[in-house]
This record gives structure tokens, C-alpha cells and sequence, in this order.
């Protein structure tokens, strides 16, 4: 009879093992979903949060701004300030903000040139942008601006940036900014270019995430730019083919007229002159 007697001691441990790693495949998945939540929330709570600068538009009003010798600029909509006096650099954007949260304003740089994608494909090391003295932040949906200043005469890039506004060449300035609590932190690359006499114009060309990547990868701007070159390329091709065909064309027919130099002859026996 022993070998039909009912160990309940087993049976007993058995069920609770397996009611123990029910409990605990629950549990772990119950975790799961709620970080999965968390996550979700806390991307929703970042972008409430996040602020995107951009060039304000044309009929934004005029932001009045002044430096620290009360040197005052004007900055209309979507305008941009490039002044050189006396060997200092005055620089000024009217910017309005397009993301959903305020934008604080940490540092800046500023380059030569128009700042294209091709040329310069990448932002500023973060360790070169020269910090703001002055708290600039830019309000949800609405304008603001931000302003810096080279005055060291020993500094190289005071030297080219002064050489390239006197003659009316395309600067590029890199805002590094963060939203209300100092994270997100985004790199928006802004062109100023010149027009007419003494009006500069504020474009912007490229944003960067530094926390992580984006908005866009590198890879798909590469491809882009890639894409764009070769396009480039085909047309120069194509217009060339369609000059060199168009002025052989012209030398033919000029050749076949009767002095050679490709203009109809008027006959002197005609009453009306030949046109073409």
C-alpha cells in the first residue's frame, strides 16, 4: 500500500511553486506595461516642454535691443543685425518660437559663410559656444529675440567675421538653447544674409537634438544632400549638352549664308527687303 499513499507535502509545494511564478509572470508584465506607460508619458511631458526656434516672420513687430556699451539695434521680422563699428562686432536675430515649450537660450556661435549643409555638415563643438550673459528666453508660439557681441581685438574669428559683414557676405550663427528646466537641448543653425545696402535676412537651415539623435538622422540628410548633388549635376550636363548643340547649330546656318556672317543677304533686285 505504501506505493499508493498521496504525498500532500509534494503536492502541496508543487502548487504553491506554480502559483508563486503565475504570480510572478503578473507581476513582471504588470512592470513591463506600467514602464511602457511611464515611457509614453514622459515623451508626452517632453514635448509639451520642447521649444523650436525659427526665424519670426516678416510682419512680426520690431524687436529693439541693446548691448551692454547702450549701443541700441532694431531687429525687424525676420530680419537679422550685422553691424561692424570701430572694431566690434554687434549681432542680432528677431526669432519666434515654433515648438510647445519656452526656449532658453545657453550659448551661441558664429562663422563665415553661408553654413550649408554641404559645406558645413555638421554644428559647432558644443565646448566653442560662447555662453550667454544675459537670460534670453523665447516664449511658446510667440517672438523673441537674441543678441551677441566680438569685441576682443586679439580674437581670429572677431577678425573674419568683421571682414565678411564690411563686404556683404553670408554669416551662419548656431543657437545652442534647452526648454524650461535646462534639458532637450537643440542646435538650430541660422544663415544671415545680406540684402540691399544695409538689411540683413534670417534664414534657418538645420536643427539638431544633442540628447539624442535627431530630429532626422545623419544618415537621411547625407542621402538627401547626395541626391541633390547628383541632380545638380545631371542638369549642368543637360544644359551644357543643349548650348554646345545650340551653338553648333547657330555656326552652321551662319556658314551657310553668302558672307558667312550668319545674317541674311537683301538682294538688290528686290523691291522688299528679305526678312526673316
Amino acid at each position: 500500500m505504501a506505493p499508493l499513499a498521496t504525498d500532500w507535502a509534494t503536492i502541496s509545494s508543487l502548487a504553491t511553486g506554480a502559483g508563486t511564478l503565475v504570480l510572478a509572470i503578473a507581476t513582471f508584465a504588470a512592470v513591463r506595461s506600467s514602464n511602457r506607460s511611464a515611457r509614453i508619458a514622459e515623451a508626452a511631458l517632453q514635448e509639451q516642454r520642447r521649444p523650436l526656434l525659427a526665424p519670426s516672420r516678416f510682419d512680426d513687430p520690431v524687436q529693439k535691443i541693446m548691448f551692454v556699451e547702450g549701443r541700441w539695434v532694431k531687429a525687424s521680422g525676420g530680419r537679422a543685425v550685422a553691424e561692424h563699428d570701430d572694431g566690434r562686432i554687434y549681432l542680432a536675430l528677431s526669432l519666434r518660437n515654433v515648438g510647445s515649450g519656452i526656449a532658453v537660450c545657453q550659448g551661441w556661435m558664429v562663422r563665415p559663410g553661408l553654413g550649408s549643409s554641404r559645406e558645413t555638415p555638421t554644428h559647432a563643438v558644443e565646448q566653442d559656444f560662447r555662453l550667454q550673459t544675459r537670460d534670453l528666453y523665447v516664449p511658446s508660439g510667440d517672438i523673441g529675440m537674441w543678441q551677441g557681441a566680438l569685441r576682443n581685438p586679439d580674437d581670429g574669428l572677431r577678425a573674419s567675421v568683421a571682414e565678411a559683414i564690411d563686404g556683404r557676405e553670408p554669416l551662419h550663427i548656431e543657437l545652442l538653447y534647452s526648454d524650461l528646466v535646462g534639458g532637450q537641448r537643440t542646435i538650430t543653425r541660422f544663415g544671415v544674409i545680406p540684402m540691399g545696402d544695409d538689411a540683413w535676412i534670417a534664414t534657418m537651415t538645420r536643427h539638431w537634438y544633442l540628447d539624442w539623435e535627431g530630429p532626422r538622422p545623419e544618415r537621411d540628410v547625407q542621402a538627401a544632400l547626395d541626391r541633390i548633388e547628383r541632380e545638380k549635376d545631371a542638369a549642368d550636363r543637360r544644359h551644357d549638352e543643349e548650348a554646345s548643340a545650340g551653338s553648333g547649330g547657330a555656326a552652321t546656318a551662319g556658314a551657310a549664308t553668302p558672307n558667312g556672317a550668319g545674317t541674311p543677304v537683301v538682294d538688290a533686285d528686290a523691291t522688299e527687303p528679305a526678312h526673316s
